[in-house]
This record gives structure tokens, C-alpha cells and sequence, in this order.
């Protein structure tokens, strides 16, 4: 942990997986529903209509329908790593040990910890998790949901993003749908499936409680989103899905004192996963796109100031020479509200969005200048 005097902890979820907790049932509230989804014939307890995705059986409404496709995707992931063995600390001392004879090689033992994956390749059998939850591995181990285990290979990961993605040679492999996760609206359904806790296949259930959230890795490509739905160490690497099954998140990190579920939870969103795997998968590694502008984000103060009606974009403060933004020609000044159609909420949005594209990829970028909207194109260098 970073500074004692912090009230919170962010806590990274990989987990040794000799770890258990009981797990709670979730429920689905019947407000909590998302309204934009087509009612079903049936009415729910309370007179609000049970949405298409929630189905009844027997005069009990459930997911479990959406579950069975979208479950079997879940992996579990076991990783073996060495550590340095706790010892008496003049062992770690060249000095005392040649004193004393003793090897130069510092004792290391065996860990092995739990997390979990997500196959969004079924045919080449690609998964995605985080990068933390393989970090420094020795050897990974894929369990699918009918228990079929599998040596992974690791393919490439991308620490700024927490995206690492895997491969496994199977057949019979079942994937997940990417959704849109720029779609996303708060109060939005959705589901969590990981392995907490290494105790195997758990789902949670809630809402989308926040959208563009940052802070969580110092200097990272950061885009969270924040959801209610309980996510536990273990969950790392899981599927967050919304009511139709479509993975939009990567699960990846809690808000907690304790290190226990508060609700505060964040996950990669799927756009960005999708943009930093497509670039593994070709080249190995994760290029960042670049515009070569300084940004920040427009604040409530700075949006009145210029005439407004809402703080929101990303406020170009300086332009470099020659970069891919002054051969579009964004000027200082500008106000970048939206990328390729889709809004810029703030500067770590933007950045979170154009760092990861590949270089050499077209851009349309909506500008505010001088309270007037524009349009640029702009090639990613």
C-alpha cells in the first residue's frame, strides 16, 4: 500500500487460492430492471414487468437462462509462481552469507493463486484476464466449466491497461459476445462471474453504479467501470456481462478497507480489452496511439467561463510540433467532445481511448471552437 495515512486500499483481486468464504445469494430486485427492456407477458411481484432476460420457471423468475450461455465462457486460471521465502534478513546480505558458507542463491518457495478468465475466441481459444493475475507466472493452468484442465500459454499482456490475454489448445470451446461498453449507461443490469476466493464459478448480480472512473493504476489507460454487483478476490480476470450475456467488462479491482466486497467494484471496459487483445494477438505487444496535444479536463468553472451549458471534453492546452493533431488542425483552445461519435466525458477518457488504438488508425474528432462545433480527421501516430 502506497502512504499509511490512505482510508481506502485498492485491492488488485488475484488471490491465493487456499482462501474460503461463504457466499451470499444475490436477488434481482424488481427495480433495479433496466425499463428500456421489452417487458415479458408475466407481471412481477410489486406490479413492475419482468424484463425479456428474466424468465420464469415455475412461477419463479430467473436469469438462469442467460447464465447457461454465458457461464461456460468462465474459466478458472491457477497460477504457480516462486517468491522469495521469508528469512532472517542478514541472509539477505552477500557479506554474511559468504561469511558463513552459505549459498549465494536466496531461498525461494512455491505459490500457487486463483483467478479467472474469460474465452472470447472459441476457435483459436483465446481468454482474456488481467495482467496482474499473471504477473511473473511460472506456469498457468485453465479449468473450464465442465472440469476439463489445460496448460495456457501466455500470449502478451499490457500492464497499463491490467489486459493480459492467454491461449489454450481445446475443442469444444464455448465464447462470450463482446457488447458495445460505450452503450453504457448507469443503471444499467448487469452480472459478474468469476471464481472468488478460489471456490469456483460464482455469479453476483447489479447495476452499472458509475461510468469513466480513474485513479486505480498511477499512470495506466484508465476508463472503469463501477458496479454494485459483489466482486471478491478471485474475481480478477471475470466477466462482467449485461442482460443479453454480452461481456462489456473485464473484472479487475475493489474499493475496500478490508479487502472484502463494499460494492465498490471496477472493471476494464470491453472496448478497451477488445482494442489492447486485437494488438497482442498481432503484434505481441500494445502500441499507444498518440495526438500530441496536452489535455485537461473541462471543469465546472472552466465550462462557465467559456460559455457552456455542461463541464464536459477535454480542453487542448498545447499542441506539439509536427504531431499527428497539429496535422489535423486542433489548435489550443479547443474542446474535444467526442471521438468517432462518441462522447468525450473527460481528459481520461480521451486518453484512455486514443492510447489504446493502434498507430496509423483514423480518427473523427468533434471540436468546440469558439462555442461552434467542428469536425477533424486525425491519423494516430
Amino acid at each position: 500500500m502506497r502512504g499509511s495515512t490512505r482510508l481506502v486500499l485498492i485491492t488488485l483481486l488475484a488471490l491465493c487460492a487456499a482462501a474460503f468464504v461463504p457466499i451470499m445469494q444475490s436477488s434481482i430486485p424488481a427495480s433495479v430492471l433496466p425499463p428500456t427492456l421489452t417487458p415479458a407477458s408475466a407481471e412481477a411481484p410489486g406490479g413492475f414487468m419482468a424484463a425479456s432476460f428474466i424468465q420464469t420457471r415455475d412461477g419463479v423468475y430467473s436469469i438462469a437462462p442467460m447464465l447457461d450461455r454465458t457461464i461456460p465462457a468462465v474459466v478458472n486460471i491457477s497460477v504457480r509462481t516462486q517468491v522469495v521465502a521469508a528469512t532472517n534478513p542478514l541472509l539477505n546480505d552477500p557479506f554474511f552469507r559468504r561469511f558463513f558458507n552459505l549459498p549465494d542463491r536466496v531461498p525461494q518457495r512455491q505459490t500457487v493463486s486463483a483467478g479467472s478468465g474469460v474465452i472470447v475466441d472459441a476457435a483459436r481459444g483465446y481468454v482474456l484476464t488481467n495482467h496482474h493475475v499473471i504477473e511473473n507466472a511460472e506456469e498457468l493452468r485453465i479449468t473450464l466449466n465442465d472440469r476439463r484442465t489445460f496448460t495456457a500459454r501466455l500470449i502478451g499482456s499490457d500492464p497499463q491497461t491490467d489486459i493480459a490475454v492467454l491461449r489454450i489448445n481445446a475443442s469444444g470451446l464455448q465464447e462470450l459476445r463482446f457488447g458495445d461498453s460505450d452503450q453504457l449507461q448507469v443503471g444499467d443490469f448487469v452480472a459478474a462471474i468469476g471464481n472468488p476466493f478460489g471456490l469456483g464459478q460464482t455469479v453476483t448480480t447489479g447495476i452499472v453504479s458509475a461510468l469513466g472512473r480513474t485513479g486505480l493504476i498511477p499512470e495506466g489507460y484508465e476508463d472503469f467501470i463501477q458496479t454494485d454487483a459483489a466482486i471478491n478476490p478471485g474475481n480478477s480476470g471475470g466477466a462482467l456481462v449485461d442482460s443479453l450475456g454480452r461481456l462489456i467488462g473485464i473484472n479487475s479491482a475493489i474499493l475496500s478497507r478490508g479487502g472484502g466486497n463494499v460494492g465498490i467494484g471496477f472493471a476494464v471496459p470491453s472496448n478497451i480489452a477488445r482494442n489492447v487483445m486485437n494488438q497482442i494477438v498481432r503484434s505481441g505487444t500494445v502500441q499507444r496511439g498518440r495526438l500530441g496535444v496536452v489535455i485537461q479536463t473541462v471543469t465546472g468553472d472552466l465550462a462557465q467561463n467559456l460559455g457552456m451549458a455542461q463541464p464536459v471534453g477535454a480542453i487542448v492546452t498545447q499542441v506539439q510540433d509536427g504531431s499527428p493533431a497539429e496535422r489535423a488542425g486542433l489548435r489550443r483552445g479547443d474542446i474535444i467532445v467526442a471521438v468517432d461519435g462518441r462522447p468525450v466525458d473527460t481528459s481520461g477518457d480521451l486518453r484512455a481511448r486514443i492510447g489504446t488504438m493502434p498507430r496509423g488508425r483514423w480518427v473523427e474528432l468533434t471540436v468546440l471552437r469558439n462555442g461552434q462545433r467542428r469536425t477533424l480527421n486525425a491519423q494516430i501516430g
